[in-house]
């Protein structure tokens, strides 16, 4: 590790490197995307999504060499043994900071398929980007707004099914979907604005969550339930990349879907308070861990 160099100088080579190790595996995941799209084979395009995830995956590995070499942060995680790359997983965590995706990642890594974010339909335009996205068979949603579906309700319904359309690729290829139900980052303007009645989490929204799982349940077998506390306070990107964080603390509880939730039709008022109810129960037993981990470090620092 070289830690030992100033902080601003650790930032702006660390963040070089994620800069070249981004555009390194972008080239080559471009070149494969013409060629996934350009190639109407099922077996080629397949293959081509195997070879993607691959280089995704590598440019996730990559980043965490370079925060391995430049920074001093420990991040200690529990759990991962319940984890397995082969399954088909909805990734819930707290969110906190833009570091949350990053240390996610790094240790995620190998352990479950590469992470995924659900993303607006407009989002696929993004040049470059939104080739990249769509080669990685990230999940592109389009959603109507009430005010639009009141005037064409002969559309009511389709975007569901559209989605459900672009997520059929997942029957037979693992995937790892993520979500943050918060809706942003957690701050103590936005606790305080809401009257949230969490101490460290905003009040989850489930309209994200269940049009995921009303578009993937089929497809979709486990729940990764990732907490995520800064021992330190909430850093921003810039202090994580100067290696000015050092300590993150992760634990990871998985179960079963339909164990948990059982079949809910999301098209049924009751079965849509049902799960309001067990999102909320859900995220209050999320708190309680936060506030128990919170007690563990504060009695380590006054021994």
């Amino acid at each position: 590790m070289l830690n030992f160099l100033p902080a601003k100088l650790i930032g702006f080579i660390s963040f070089s490197l994620y800069i070249l190790n981004t555009i390194f595996w972008l080239m080559p995941i471009l070149v494969f995307s013409l060629f996934k799209a350009l190639i109407p084979l099922r077996l080629s395009k397949q293959i081509f999504s195997y070879l993607l995830d691959l280089m995704a995956s590598n440019w996730v590995a990559t980043n965490s060499i370079i925060q391995n070499i430049f920074t001093k942060t420990t991040i200690v995680v529990t759990g991962l043994e319940e984890l397995k790359i082969k399954d088909w997983y909805l990734v819930l965590a707290n969110h906190q900071s833009w570091v949350d995706i990053v240390v996610l990642q790094r240790a995620l890594h190998g352990k479950i398929p590469f992470l995924k974010f659900f993303l607006k339909r407009e989002l696929i335009y993004v040049p470059i980007l939104g080739l990249a996205w769509w080669a990685l068979d990230f999940p592109f949603m389009k959603r109507y707004s009430q005010a639009f579906l009141k005037k064409n309700p002969h559309l009511r319904g389709k975007d569901l099914e559209t989605t459900k359309k672009a997520c059929a690729k997942f029957k037979h290829k693992p995937v790892s979907v993520m979500n943050f139900i918060e809706g942003t980052r957690f701050s103590d303007k936005k606790h305080k604005k809401q009257g949230s009645p969490f101490n460290y989490l905003l009040k989850p929204k489930s309209g994200g969550m269940s049009f995921v799982l009303d578009a993937m349940g089929e497809h979709l077998t486990k729940i990764v339930d990732v907490t995520i506390y800064y021992p330190d306070g909430i850093p921003n990107f810039s202090d994580f990349v100067s290696g000015q964080v050092e300590r993150v603390h992760i634990e990871v509880h998985s179960f079963d879907i339909a164990s948990e939730l059982g079949h809910i039709n999301f098209s049924d008022r009751n079965d849509r308070i049902a799960f309001q109810k067990w999102l909320t129960q859900f995220w209050h037993e999320k708190d309680a861990r936060l506030e128990k981990i919170r007690q563990q470090y504060d009695a380590q620092n006054i021994k």
